[in-house]
Protein backbone atom coordinates (compact mmCIF):
# COMPACT_ATOMS: atom_id res chain seq x y z
CA UNK A 1 0.00 0.00 0.00
CA UNK A 2 0.96 3.56 -0.42
CA UNK A 3 0.78 4.79 2.98
CA UNK A 4 3.04 1.64 3.78
CA UNK A 5 5.86 2.83 0.96
CA UNK A 6 5.58 6.49 2.67
CA UNK A 7 6.53 5.39 6.01
CA UNK A 8 3.17 5.86 7.26
CA UNK A 9 0.54 3.29 9.38
CA UNK A 10 -2.22 2.33 7.36
CA UNK A 11 -5.63 1.55 9.65
CA UNK A 12 -5.62 -1.92 11.27
CA UNK A 13 -8.40 -3.51 9.04
CA UNK A 14 -6.38 -2.21 5.83
CA UNK A 15 -9.07 -0.05 4.74
CA UNK A 16 -8.33 3.09 2.28
CA UNK A 17 -7.72 6.40 3.69
CA UNK A 18 -10.85 8.77 4.49
CA UNK A 19 -12.01 11.87 4.83
CA UNK A 20 -12.55 13.95 7.98
CA UNK A 21 -14.95 16.50 7.81
CA UNK A 22 -14.32 20.00 8.87
CA UNK A 23 -17.31 21.11 11.49
CA UNK A 24 -18.22 24.45 12.60
CA UNK A 25 -18.87 24.30 16.63
CA UNK A 26 -22.98 23.67 16.12
CA UNK A 27 -22.04 19.92 14.58
CA UNK A 28 -22.47 21.21 10.82
CA UNK A 29 -20.52 21.64 7.66
CA UNK A 30 -19.35 25.66 7.59
CA UNK A 31 -19.86 27.12 4.09
CA UNK A 32 -18.29 30.43 2.43
CA UNK A 33 -21.48 32.13 0.69
CA UNK A 34 -23.40 29.35 -0.32
CA UNK A 35 -20.85 26.82 -1.24
CA UNK A 36 -19.88 24.88 1.33
CA UNK A 37 -16.57 24.35 2.46
CA UNK A 38 -14.44 20.68 1.35
CA UNK A 39 -13.35 18.09 4.03
CA UNK A 40 -10.21 17.35 5.14
CA UNK A 41 -8.65 14.44 3.66
CA UNK A 42 -6.60 11.96 5.96
CA UNK A 43 -2.58 12.38 5.65
CA UNK A 44 -2.39 9.55 3.77
CA UNK A 45 -5.47 10.02 1.43
CA UNK A 46 -3.77 13.80 0.59
CA UNK A 47 -0.74 12.35 -0.19
CA UNK A 48 -2.19 9.33 -2.76
CA UNK A 49 -4.25 12.46 -4.37
CA UNK A 50 -1.07 14.60 -5.08
CA UNK A 51 0.74 11.53 -6.50
CA UNK A 52 -2.71 10.53 -9.21
CA UNK A 53 -2.74 14.85 -9.95
CA UNK A 54 0.58 14.76 -10.68
CA UNK A 55 0.84 11.85 -12.49
CA UNK A 56 -2.31 13.10 -14.31
CA UNK A 57 -0.63 16.68 -15.10
CA UNK A 58 2.05 15.21 -16.61
CA UNK A 59 0.00 13.64 -19.52
CA UNK A 60 -2.22 16.03 -19.75
CA UNK A 61 -0.21 19.27 -19.69
CA UNK A 62 1.04 19.83 -23.14
CA UNK A 63 2.35 23.42 -23.02
CA UNK A 64 2.05 26.58 -21.19
CA UNK A 65 3.65 29.93 -21.57
CA UNK A 66 4.47 32.88 -18.78
CA UNK A 67 6.39 35.82 -17.52
CA UNK A 68 9.72 35.13 -15.61
CA UNK A 69 11.21 37.52 -13.49
CA UNK A 70 14.64 36.15 -12.04
CA UNK A 71 15.97 38.70 -9.26
CA UNK A 72 19.79 37.82 -8.12
CA UNK A 73 21.97 39.11 -5.42
CA UNK A 74 25.69 38.32 -5.16
CA UNK A 75 25.94 39.65 -1.28
CA UNK A 76 29.31 39.29 -1.30
CA UNK A 77 30.15 41.91 -3.59
CA UNK A 78 27.11 44.00 -3.76
CA UNK A 79 26.20 42.99 -6.98
CA UNK A 80 22.57 42.34 -8.20
CA UNK A 81 20.30 41.93 -11.30
CA UNK A 82 16.98 41.54 -12.52
CA UNK A 83 15.43 39.65 -15.70
CA UNK A 84 12.14 39.57 -17.14
CA UNK A 85 11.63 36.89 -19.71
CA UNK A 86 8.71 35.16 -21.51
CA UNK A 87 8.85 31.26 -20.73
CA UNK A 88 7.52 28.88 -23.15
CA UNK A 89 7.07 24.78 -22.75
CA UNK A 90 6.17 22.35 -24.71
CA UNK A 91 6.14 18.90 -23.49
CA UNK A 92 8.05 16.37 -23.10
CA UNK A 93 11.67 18.46 -23.65
CA UNK A 94 11.17 21.63 -24.93
CA UNK A 95 11.74 25.02 -22.65
CA UNK A 96 12.59 28.29 -24.84
CA UNK A 97 13.02 31.76 -23.11
CA UNK A 98 13.03 35.27 -24.46
CA UNK A 99 14.72 38.54 -23.36
CA UNK A 100 11.97 41.24 -22.46
CA UNK A 101 14.27 43.76 -20.00
CA UNK A 102 17.23 43.09 -17.91
CA UNK A 103 18.23 45.81 -15.17
CA UNK A 104 21.79 45.42 -13.00
CA UNK A 105 24.94 44.53 -13.09
CA UNK A 106 26.25 42.61 -16.28
CA UNK A 107 28.23 39.85 -14.12
CA UNK A 108 25.46 38.76 -12.60
CA UNK A 109 23.18 38.54 -16.05
CA UNK A 110 25.80 36.50 -17.61
CA UNK A 111 27.30 34.57 -14.08
CA UNK A 112 24.18 33.90 -12.60
CA UNK A 113 20.93 34.26 -14.23
CA UNK A 114 22.09 32.89 -17.82
CA UNK A 115 24.04 29.60 -16.20
CA UNK A 116 20.59 29.33 -14.34
CA UNK A 117 18.06 29.75 -17.12
CA UNK A 118 20.57 27.30 -19.49
CA UNK A 119 20.42 24.79 -16.73
CA UNK A 120 17.06 24.81 -16.06
CA UNK A 121 16.51 24.05 -20.22
CA UNK A 122 18.98 20.94 -19.94
CA UNK A 123 17.09 19.82 -16.95
CA UNK A 124 14.38 19.55 -19.01
CA UNK A 125 15.78 18.50 -21.93
CA UNK A 126 17.71 15.36 -20.32
CA UNK A 127 15.46 14.53 -17.50
CA UNK A 128 13.65 11.44 -16.73
CA UNK A 129 10.52 12.60 -14.93
CA UNK A 130 10.31 8.94 -13.00
CA UNK A 131 13.45 9.43 -11.18
CA UNK A 132 12.69 12.74 -10.02
CA UNK A 133 8.99 12.69 -8.97
CA UNK A 134 8.14 13.30 -5.58
CA UNK A 135 6.54 9.77 -5.07
CA UNK A 136 7.41 6.42 -3.23
CA UNK A 137 9.70 5.13 -5.69
CA UNK A 138 12.66 8.21 -4.97
CA UNK A 139 11.58 8.90 -1.36
CA UNK A 140 10.10 8.02 2.38
CA UNK A 141 7.68 10.20 3.90
CA UNK A 142 6.79 10.51 7.26
CA UNK A 143 3.85 12.83 8.40
CA UNK A 144 4.51 15.98 10.66
CA UNK A 145 0.94 17.32 11.34
CA UNK A 146 -1.14 19.49 10.13
CA UNK A 147 -0.17 23.66 9.40
CA UNK A 148 -0.88 26.38 7.65
CA UNK A 149 0.38 28.37 4.14
CA UNK A 150 -1.16 31.47 3.70
CA UNK A 151 -4.59 30.44 5.21
CA UNK A 152 -4.47 27.01 3.66
CA UNK A 153 -4.78 24.25 5.91
CA UNK A 154 -1.83 21.75 5.08
CA UNK A 155 -0.32 18.40 5.30
CA UNK A 156 3.31 18.25 6.21
CA UNK A 157 5.16 15.70 5.31
CA UNK A 158 9.21 15.28 5.59
CA UNK A 159 11.21 13.60 2.80
CA UNK A 160 14.15 11.62 2.19
CA UNK A 161 15.82 10.68 -0.72
CA UNK A 162 16.51 6.81 -1.13
CA UNK A 163 19.63 7.65 -3.25
CA UNK A 164 21.61 10.63 -3.49
CA UNK A 165 20.63 11.40 -7.42
CA UNK A 166 20.85 14.79 -8.87
CA UNK A 167 17.17 16.47 -9.37
CA UNK A 168 16.03 14.79 -5.98
CA UNK A 169 16.12 16.87 -2.08
CA UNK A 170 15.55 16.53 1.29
CA UNK A 171 13.13 18.96 3.33
CA UNK A 172 9.38 19.08 3.37
CA UNK A 173 6.08 19.36 1.33
CA UNK A 174 2.87 20.82 2.39
CA UNK A 175 -0.42 19.63 0.62
CA UNK A 176 -3.37 20.79 0.68
CA UNK A 177 -5.46 19.41 3.30
CA UNK A 178 -8.83 19.78 1.43
CA UNK A 179 -7.96 19.09 -2.20
CA UNK A 180 -4.58 17.11 -2.00
CA UNK A 181 -2.41 19.62 -4.28
CA UNK A 182 1.28 20.72 -4.00
CA UNK A 183 1.63 24.39 -1.78
CA UNK A 184 4.66 24.21 -0.51
CA UNK A 185 8.19 22.23 -1.02
CA UNK A 186 11.33 23.31 1.05
CA UNK A 187 14.42 21.56 1.38
CA UNK A 188 17.89 21.38 0.17
CA UNK A 189 19.36 19.63 -2.83
CA UNK A 190 21.14 16.28 -2.50
CA UNK A 191 23.65 16.70 -4.91
CA UNK A 192 24.67 19.75 -6.95
CA UNK A 193 23.62 20.12 -10.31
CA UNK A 194 26.96 21.88 -11.08
CA UNK A 195 30.80 21.68 -9.91
CA UNK A 196 30.41 25.51 -9.27
CA UNK A 197 28.21 25.49 -6.74
CA UNK A 198 28.52 23.50 -3.20
CA UNK A 199 25.61 23.89 -1.64
CA UNK A 200 21.68 24.69 -2.44
CA UNK A 201 18.74 25.48 -0.09
CA UNK A 202 15.29 26.51 -1.57
CA UNK A 203 11.63 27.07 -1.04
CA UNK A 204 9.11 26.90 -3.68
CA UNK A 205 5.42 27.91 -3.05
CA UNK A 206 2.44 26.45 -5.88
CA UNK A 207 -0.81 27.67 -7.59
CA UNK A 208 -3.95 25.78 -8.90
CA UNK A 209 -4.15 27.45 -12.65
CA UNK A 210 -7.25 25.94 -14.19
CA UNK A 211 -6.72 22.17 -13.60
CA UNK A 212 -3.04 22.30 -13.28
CA UNK A 213 -0.61 23.33 -10.61
CA UNK A 214 2.16 25.77 -11.48
CA UNK A 215 5.26 26.28 -9.62
CA UNK A 216 4.76 30.38 -9.07
CA UNK A 217 7.67 31.47 -6.70
CA UNK A 218 11.41 29.99 -5.87
CA UNK A 219 13.53 31.23 -3.71
CA UNK A 220 17.25 30.14 -3.11
CA UNK A 221 20.03 30.59 -1.75
CA UNK A 222 23.53 28.42 -2.56
CA UNK A 223 27.05 28.67 -1.95
CA UNK A 224 29.41 29.15 -5.49
CA UNK A 225 32.86 28.21 -5.79
CA UNK A 226 33.60 31.66 -8.38
CA UNK A 227 31.01 34.22 -6.97
CA UNK A 228 30.53 33.41 -3.30
CA UNK A 229 26.65 33.42 -1.69
CA UNK A 230 23.75 33.38 -4.03
CA UNK A 231 20.39 34.51 -3.67
CA UNK A 232 18.11 34.31 -6.24
CA UNK A 233 13.88 34.81 -6.51
CA UNK A 234 12.23 33.84 -9.34
CA UNK A 235 8.53 34.93 -9.94
CA UNK A 236 5.98 33.03 -12.47
CA UNK A 237 3.00 35.01 -13.65
CA UNK A 238 0.74 35.29 -16.34
CA UNK A 239 0.30 31.23 -17.01
CA UNK A 240 -1.47 29.96 -20.19
CA UNK A 241 -1.96 26.58 -19.85
CA UNK A 242 -2.55 24.09 -22.95
CA UNK A 243 -4.20 21.19 -22.15
CA UNK A 244 -2.64 18.30 -24.46
CA UNK A 245 -3.72 17.19 -27.63
CA UNK A 246 -4.19 21.38 -28.96
CA UNK A 247 -0.32 21.93 -29.68
CA UNK A 248 2.60 19.86 -31.26
CA UNK A 249 6.16 19.79 -30.23
CA UNK A 250 8.60 21.99 -31.36
CA UNK A 251 12.92 21.55 -31.79
CA UNK A 252 14.24 22.75 -28.41
CA UNK A 253 16.52 25.93 -28.18
CA UNK A 254 17.74 28.57 -25.85
CA UNK A 255 18.11 32.11 -27.58
CA UNK A 256 20.44 33.79 -27.20
CA UNK A 257 20.36 36.47 -24.02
Amino acid sequence: MLSAAAGMTPAADGAMPTYFLASSPGGSVPTIGTNPVLPLMSPELALLTYQRRATQQAAELAAYSAVTVIRAELPDTSQQGEFELQRKFEAPHTLQFTPVHFTGDGFVKSNVITRLLQSEVDHVLKDDPALTAISPANYKFSYKGASSVDDRVVHVFQVKPHKKRAGLFKGRIYLDAHTGTMVRVEGSVVKSPSFFVKHIEFLQDFADVQSFTLPIRIHSEAKARIVGRTIVDIFHRDYQPVPAATTTPTVSQVPAL
